[in-house]
């Protein structure tokens, strides 16, 4: 009988632990849809809904074992919501063999970290010769620097690129074609901006922006937070944990309102628009679904494999290049050079 008692807690436990995963996972999916001013808790589900698929596939294999076949429809169900998410993280399409070398404008978006503040030089030269090995048409890059010691980058870039706007003093965007006009966009209450430039590829202007949002924050406080440690100062964990709370509910805000202006300013374009750069944002975050709005996420159409842009213990992809619908995608794709925290991304667009 006592046997009896515990196969039934722990089927209870099991089946309570599917309904709160269930209810968790669906709410995540929506979670993007709203802004999280105002709603914290909810957007912050977003992140964690890779976490959440794994405990219901775990839960999947939970009632598979014990043949409860009707309780298995609920992680059955809740994944198959999840495909489409899933689809911005994973393609399981093959890469065709030359397809790269189809006619089409070929854009890249590298945060370079300042090129590490190097002052060789060499940093900036050999993402350079990166861009040239890809034969790179526009280049977009944030936390850039124009000073390596006592050259410029400008310099030596222009032979490949001859065409150059700058927005903020850590923004560019460099094109082997003419650029028509360019403008920056500032953002209140912080150094991250965006910037756009209209640029004529043989006759066919498209508008390119280059967006740097709102960073979380979380990294500076784990920094602080082990400096104080080190000076023998009492730092508990919680007080830790509420500082990165707070840090990355600040970001979101931050990065919800700069979203919903460059959604203002895409929708002024006269031409295609394509929008690329670091969001600091996951897929299906509200800064996500509001920069998409109704464009096409360019690896999702023509990606391959497990996309993710930020390097180190956090693999999560937080740089995108999305286009207009009137424009089609061939190649979408991430190098993993290690001069950054980022990955620079790639995507060859037919125009």
């Amino acid at each position: 009988m006592g046997k009896l008692a515990v196969y039934k807690y722990m089927s209870m436990m099991f089946l309570v632990a599917q309904i709160i995963a269930t209810l968790s996972t669906i709410i995540a999916l929506y979670g993007g849809d709203v802004s999280p001013i105002g709603h914290s808790a909810r957007a912050m589900l977003v992140y964690i809904l890779p976490l959440l698929i794994a405990i219901n596939v775990l839960l999947l294999i939970y009632w598979l074992v014990r043949r409860r076949w009707l309780f298995l429809l609920m992680p059955v169900a809740t994944i198959a919501c999840c495909i489409p998410y899933i689809g911005t993280l994973y393609q399981f399409r093959s890469l065709e063999k030359g397809v790269d070398a189809k006619q089409g404008l070929k854009i890249a978006t590298y945060n370079v970290a300042m090129f590490n503040r190097e002052t060789s030089g060499f940093m900036a030269q050999d993402i350079l010769a990166e861009m040239r090995r890809q034969k790179v048409d526009v280049l977009c890059m944030q936390e850039y620097s124009n000073v390596s010691g006592d050259k410029l980058n400008s310099d030596s870039y222009k032979e490949y690129f001859p065409y150059m706007a700058v927005g903020r003093d850590d923004m560019v965007i460099y094109s082997r074609y003419p650029i028509k006009k360019h403008d920056k966009i500032l953002f209140d209450y912080t150094n991250n901006s965006a910037m756009w430039a209209d640029i004529d590829v043989k006759g066919d202007e498209v508008r390119v922006f280059n967006v740097h949002l709102q960073t979380t924050g979380i990294n500076r406080t784990l920094h602080e937070a082990g400096k104080l440690m080190a000076q023998d100062y009492d730092v508990s964990s919680s007080r830790v944990l509420n500082a990165i709370f707070g840090n990355y509910t600040i970001g979101m805000m931050f990065r919800a309102s700069q979203a919903n202006i460059i959604a203002t300013e895409k929708r002024s374009s006269e031409n295609p628009v394509i929008l690329c750069g670091d969001f600091n944002d996951v897929p299906y975050s509200y800064v996500y679904n509001t920069m998409l709005g109704n464009m096409v996420d360019g690896f999702k159409e023509c990606g391959s494999g497990w996309m993710h842009t930020f390097r180190g213990k956090k693999a999560v992809r937080i740089d995108y290049i999305f286009h207009d619908s009137a424009l089609k995608g061939i190649t979408y794709y991430m190098s993993e050079l290690t001069y950054s925290d980022h990955y620079p991304v790639f995507m060859k667009i037919e125009l």
